[in-house]
């Protein structure tokens, strides 16, 4: 009979999650999963399968925790034009006070991901997808409502949008500074019509 998990599962995740963004998935060592976690290697491994699942599933613990939980609430914003302009402020805000200036996981790991790992790959795509649904969704709705005009094509905002996005999450890893950030997204809501930042 297996022995018990004597293990919070979530807080290893949340540990070995932390790991991965801070450093990278190639870069993260089993040495280095087994010091954040407090587990051996052999107890990780027998609890995740391998690194590679492990990294899946702190990976989706992790959007689940921040960008799914930020799109189905400001899906429900009575405004979504505004909720467009609130992604936007809130990533920025997110990035800011970030002290290890990690930038984004999903953005880490789509630039970081070897060429073989086509699962990881995929992943992230889908991720992606995701991200430029939810955006023409909203601007979709904002020019049901009237707030946006209707000469914006939403599929091109969208993917638009998704770019700047990706760009800023880029810039808080390498050069968190407001005024950079701010800069890259205000002229893009002004070309599409959207609220301003706060």
């Amino acid at each position: 009979m297996a022995r018990p998990r004597t293990f919070d599962e979530d807080k290893v995740l949340d540990a070995a999650g932390d790991a991965f963004w801070a450093r990278g998935y190639e870069a993260t060592s089993t040495r280095e999963l087994s010091a954040v976690t407090g587990l051996t290697a052999s107890s990780l491994y027998a609890a995740f399968g391998d690194k590679q699942t492990l990294f899946r599933r702190a990976f989706d613990r992790y959007l689940g925790q921040t960008l799914h939980e930020r799109m189905t609430r400001l899906g429900g914003l009575p405004s979504p034009a505004l909720a467009i302009t609130t992604f936007f402020h809130e990533m920025i805000e997110r990035s800011l006070a970030d002290p290890q200036h990690r930038g984004c996981l999903l953005a880490n790991s789509a630039a970081g991901a070897a060429p073989e790992d086509t699962k990881l790959k995929e992943a992230v795509a889908d991720e992606l997808k995701r991200i430029e649904r939810f955006f023409q969704d909203r601007f979709t709705a904002g020019q049901a409502v009237g707030e946006i005009p209707a000469k914006h094509d939403a599929a091109d905002a969208a993917a638009n949008l998704l770019a700047v996005l990706m760009g800023i999450r880029v810039f808080a890893r390498a050069r968190p500074e407001r005024n950079l950030l701010t800069a890259a997204v205000r002229p893009m809501l002004t070309a599409f019509d959207l609220p301003p930042l706060p």
